[in-house]
């Protein structure tokens, strides 16, 4: 994986036990898609936007320049730095949320399907039992919501099973899940001049995401 992940200090921690993982770098990528689930699914508040403003030591400017990870995690920092946590809601409020067709879809079946509910959500739930994995009953959105495929990557790096939390069956559920449309996202987010703050979360998704398929493709 990416030399950029081992220096990569992260905002919010894996919740899950980190069993046979071990590596740190592990635990930055398992972090990253932890922060990202977060942030797609509620807007952050107060307490994770100095968390994350946090991870840049004060007196310095960011990580190394030329790093292209680095340098879009220091761009979503300056956005957490510079907005309140209402600023946040309301944006997220007036893009991902609305009684019809919000501006912004975040579920994989509409970019790889052209609708919701269709056959990617079915392999995805295939895919779920699997694993052993269900939605919790408290959760509203459907399993190929951004947040809760990033959730389930979370704990298939950082679970304490290593027959279901291992390489193997995240290179699988990756490739055939998330692949095929984080892109065709990232492009909707950015294509909404009105979300200059997600459009900084974008940034950060879709270089990690890049990263973690550039790796995926030398197994």
């Amino acid at each position: 994986m990416s030399e950029q992940l081992k220096e990569m200090a992260t905002a919010e921690h894996a919740s899950t036990e980190v069993g046979d993982v071990g590596l740190p770098e592990d635990l930055a990528r398992a972090d990253l898609y932890g922060l990202i689930a977060r942030l797609f699914h509620l807007p952050p508040d107060q307490v994770l936007l100095d968390q994350i403003v946090a991870s840049v030591p004060e007196g310095q400017d960011g990580y190394a320049e030329g790093a292209s990870l680095s340098r879009v995690w220091n761009n979503l920092v300056e956005a957490a730095k510079s907005n309140s946590a209402e600023v946040w809601r309301n944006e997220f409020d007036a893009n991902f949320i609305s009684v019809g067709r919000p501006n912004v879809i975040l579920n994989g079946s509409f970019y790889m399907a052209g609708y919701l509910n269709e056959r990617p959500l079915v392999s995805i739930r295939s895919a779920l039992m699997e694993l052993g994995l269900e939605a919790a009953e408290e959760i509203t959105e459907t399993e190929d919501h951004i947040s809760a495929l990033c959730e389930v990557m979370r704990y298939l790096i950082a679970g304490d099973d290593v027959a279901i939390s291992n390489l193997t069956k995240q290179r699988v559920f990756f490739t055939e899940h998330i692949l095929p449309w984080y892109d065709q996202l990232c492009d909707a987010i950015e294509d909404v001049p009105e979300m200059p703050l997600y459009h900084s979360v974008s940034a950060l998704t879709r270089e990690f995401l890049a990263i973690e398929a550039q790796s995926f493709d030398m197994i």
